[in-house]
């Protein structure tokens, strides 16, 4: 019991520390809710305090200039997808703002940045390791067909489900290994996939909560986000996992180079 319980408690200081940006966000977007600086929109105070926050974590060394540039290419990734999300009417940004772009504020990049930041933090401070990842061609592609599918599901068919049944298949050998107060531990990589996943659904509850922004179901009145929406999040997950897992491998071919 007494090692079950350090265990728990250096894990959860680690998960805690690797979420210190989603973190930042939440609080900004509950403040912010509450409190209006005269002549400076909430979005825009927004951009600006997660701008602010992005150089304090790299300038402290709490963030890496190489983390920082796998966090950029998440923030156009998902400014790209939220631009497309609000055309189609998913959900919307009603406020004012100088830093919209077709309608979306630009400080939303940033709640998909923390995703990656939370990876990469956690990739580092708990020492993750894969095993049995599967070959590269086959895990780009499984990725690159899922971040699709979040777009052309509005003209086609929507594939999600065939998406998560082949995640199985593809990562049903893949153990993700991490150490937790100097023990070594593993959890196959799809059960990591999923508590990722869920664990961001109860954070956007949180975000539209304080309006970071709003399902159509929710402009009359907060409302629990759907649980459909916890596939979304999955999937997305797994994205962000392929791509941070790749360009680990391509740092790792260029280190191995020199």
């Amino acid at each position: 019991m007494i090692r079950a319980i350090r265990l728990l408690l250096h894990f959860g200081y680690q998960e805690a520390m690797s979420c210190l940006f989603p973190v930042f966000i939440f609080a900004s977007l509950a403040i912010s809710k509450f409190v209006a600086i005269p002549g400076l929109g909430r979005y825009d105070l927004l951009l600006l305090l997660c701008l602010l926050f992005q150089v304090f974590m790299v300038k402290s060394g709490l963030e890496t200039k190489d983390e920082l540039k796998v966090i950029t290419v998440f923030h156009l990734i998902g400014l790209a997808l939220e631009i497309f999300k609000v055309h189609m009417g998913s959900w919307s940004y009603p406020e004012d703002a100088w830093s919209k772009v077709f309608g979306v504020p630009l400080y939303s990049g940033f709640m998909y940045a923390s995703v990656a930041s939370y990876l990469c933090q956690a990739w580092r401070r708990l020492e993750v390791s894969l095993t049995s990842w599967p070959q590269q061609w086959l895990a780009v592609l499984l990725g690159a067909a899922i971040y699709l599918n979040f777009f052309t599901h509005h003209f086609l068919v929507d594939v999600r489900w065939v998406l998560m049944i082949a995640i199985f298949p593809v990562f049903w050998r893949t153990r993700v290994h991490f150490r937790v107060a100097g023990e070594g531990l593993w959890m196959p990589l799809p059960l990591g996939y999923f508590l990722i996943g869920f664990f961001i659904w109860i954070a956007e509850n949180i975000a539209t909560f304080f309006g970071a922004w709003y399902y159509p179901n929710q402009r009359d009145g907060w409302q629990i986000v759907h649980l459909s929406k916890i596939s979304s999040w999955y999937l997305l997950v797994i994205v962000s996992f392929i791509i941070v897992t790749q360009l680990k491998h391509v740092k790792s071919r260029i280190a191995g180079g020199k």
